[in-house]
């Protein structure tokens, strides 16, 4: 998962948890499901955002021949 899954979550989760009535289906109370889904999504956004960070303090090694002759022809 990352930012985008995360912020997805948290769209997703708000609109269930906020914009939909609690009454309207009885099987399952979406209002938890929403607060599950934004809770899961900070946690995706987080996570990325650490999992970004770390990968952005890499260094690479680029090792030069400045004095190598070229092959012969």
């Amino acid at each position: 998962m990352g930012i985008g899954s995360g912020i997805f979550l948290i769209v997703v989760g708000a609109i269930l948890a906020f914009a939909i009535a609690p009454d309207t289906w009885e099987v399952v109370n979406l209002n938890v499901v929403g607060y599950i889904c934004i809770a899961a999504g900070v946690l995706a956004l987080i996570l990325g955002l650490v999992y970004n960070r770390q990968r952005s303090h890499t260094s690479h090694r680029v090792e030069r021949y400045d004095d190598r002759t070229p092959p012969p022809v």
